[in-house]
């Protein structure tokens, strides 16, 4: 029994994933190409290696002739029977090689094979490995930056975070662990290259997925996400469970899941409403917080007419327009907000084409309960 080979192969299949079939035919083939460089061709040469005790015995086949005229491929009849009593004129026989007799570069040649393998199927461990990962997130540290790109360690190898991928308001320090999105994994020559993001909205999704538990079973299903990274994100979501609260599920209790997820995101403000399958009510809980008093919606054009109060214009737009814009994404529709002001003097503006909320609300009862770039977790409290 080699047990020295056995043990070598054992630390290698531990330590690196690499199965021992992968490296018995590395070995196989290393012999072989040494046996090649050796003698100058391999056409004859079999090598086996026993699975179990790690014992190899490497031969070539040669025809028994009467003249050589190829001492690669043929062997004399006398030397034929001084192996195999029996042989005659026109059989093959095989004959042992001793792998101590190849030369110090045949050795060196099969050692290159071995170690070459060796590399090839820790790369592709590797990649298969993350590529089963891809779409999906990650929890790496930040190593160095490599000119406006960050390079992050994600265990058994490392990602770029492309300019592009990161969020402006951002700054990471070496050794600072973050989680990231990846979003490709390529297999090249090197090993593989993966990239990964922090601006993806499908980052937010995976977020709420792994802190969320009723979205992880499916009770609650995120039907649509709309981000601007760094800033704002609208999510709308609804429950498969008539007793569970959509809204409430994802915020928890006093906002302790969505405020982990915000800290994730380095303050990130997060928008959570409810998903409705009518186009008016979804759009007015996507325009939330403001207060909406009309809502009329096209489903062929995919437009929607918006109307607010007065007071409520501002922040139905948001700031630079970014409440309307989230909300125009989330839903598909585009949307054009007016003021009830400039509903009534637009021509041929009638109420009745517009869908009206029936709750009825009192405008000195809403007027400065949110702030235009306010986070809305004391409205997520009220619901809880």
């Amino acid at each position: 029994m080699n047990k020295e080979l056995m043990e070598a192969l054992d630390i290698l299949e531990r330590e690196k994933e690499i199965s021992k079939e992968t490296l018995f035919e590395a070995i196989e083939n290393s012999l072989i190409t040494a046996y090649k460089n050796h003698f100058g061709k391999a056409d004859n040469v079999k090598v086996e290696i026993d699975r179990e005790t790690c014992d190899f015995y490497c031969y070539a086949e040669k025809e028994v002739v009467e003249e050589v005229e190829d001492s690669v491929m043929q062997i004399s009849r006398e030397e034929a029977k001084e192996i195999e009593p029996k042989a005659k004129e026109g059989d093959v026989i095989r004959v042992e090689v001793r792998s101590k007799e190849f030369g110090r570069i045949a050795t060196q040649n099969a050692k290159s094979v071995i170690l070459q393998k060796i590399r090839e199927e820790e790369r592709s461990v590797i990649y298969n490995q993350y590529f089963e990962k891809e779409k999906d997130v990650v929890t790496g540290i930040v190593q160095r930056y490599m000119g406006k790109n960050i390079s992050i360690n994600l265990g058994k190898a490392d990602a770029i975070l492309n300019e592009n991928e990161q969020v402006r308001s951002e700054h990471f320090r070496p050794t600072e662990r973050i989680k990231v999105y990846i979003l490709e994994v390529r297999n090249t020559p090197k090993g593989p290259r993966i990239l990964v993001s922090r601006t993806h909205p499908e980052l937010v999704k995976r977020l709420f997925e792994s802190e969320v538990t009723e979205i992880k079973d499916g009770t609650v299903e995120i039907m649509s996400i709309a981000r601007e990274a760094g800033s704002r994100t609208k999510i709308a979501v609804r429950s498969n469970n008539p007793n569970v609260d959509a809204v409430g599920a994802c915020v928890g209790i006093n906002g302790a899941r969505v405020n982990s997820i915000v800290d994730e995101l380095c303050g990130e403000k997060i928008d959570i409403v409810n998903w409705d399958e009518n186009p008016g009510n979804l759009i007015q809980n996507a325009l939330s917080p403001a207060k909406i008093v009309a809502v009329f919606a096209d489903p062929d054009e995919k437009t929607a007419k918006v109307v607010v109060p007065d007071y409520q214009l501002s922040l139905a737009i948001g700031k630079e327009g970014q409440n309307a814009r989230l909300a125009a994404r989330l839903t598909g529709y585009k949307i054009d907000i007016k003021s009830e002001t400039q509903a009534k003097d637009a021509p041929g503006f009638r109420y009745e084409d517009y869908v009206y909320d029936d709750e009825e609300y009192d405008e000195e009862e809403y007027e400065g309960e949110y702030e235009e770039d306010g986070y809305v977790e004391e409205d997520y409290a009220q619901e809880e």
